[in-house]
């Protein structure tokens, strides 16, 4: 079967129209914010949404720097991570958070909810912990990140969690 010029016209006019739809796609999709939408369904106890769908295209600084947070308070750098933290009336709420991250430390941990607050972000997690010293038993919970835009990067300013 011989190729015509107009359909070799068709497929290349096709395949045009395809590549600037997609790269339409990706612009639109580059410009839109980290949460793309959230679902209607809410949990009951918690209000947060039961799935968000993230932007693939998103800045990530934001999750790299809560994630080495949360990674380092798993690891037992708690003391470290909160010594600024202790100058300030928080001496006490960080002096809990170590004691409490030392007894019930994270297995696992998912991002749930992105809240923007200007200068503040806002991740809300659902982690497993352990339930005890053991190790036998685990539970999940709610645990949120707050960071804040520095001139040096965004840096973790606040750390919740229900133990």
């Amino acid at each position: 079967m011989q190729v015509s010029r107009t359909h070799l016209a068709i497929a290349i006019g096709s395949a045009s129209l395809l590549v600037i739809v997609f790269l339409g796609y990706l612009y639109w999709l580059s410009s839109q914010p980290p949460v793309l939408s959230r679902s209607e369904e809410r949990d009951s106890l918690t209000q947060m949404p039961i799935s968000i769908t993230m932007n693939p295209l998103r800045d990530r600084t934001i999750e790299r720097t809560a994630n080495s947070f949360i990674s380092e308070m798993r690891d037992g750098d708690c003391r470290k991570l909160l010594a600024q933290w202790e100058r300030d009336y928080r001496k006490k709420r960080a002096d809990f958070l170590c004691a409490s991250e030392a007894q019930h430390p994270l297995i696992s941990w998912r991002i749930v909810e992105w809240e923007d607050a200007p200068p503040l972000v806002i991740l809300h997690y659902k982690g497993e912990r352990f339930s005890n010293a053991s190790h036998d038993a685990t539970y999940k919970d709610l645990f949120s990140v707050t960071e804040e835009k520095k001139d040096s990067g965004w840096m973790v300013t606040k750390y919740d969690s229900f133990y």
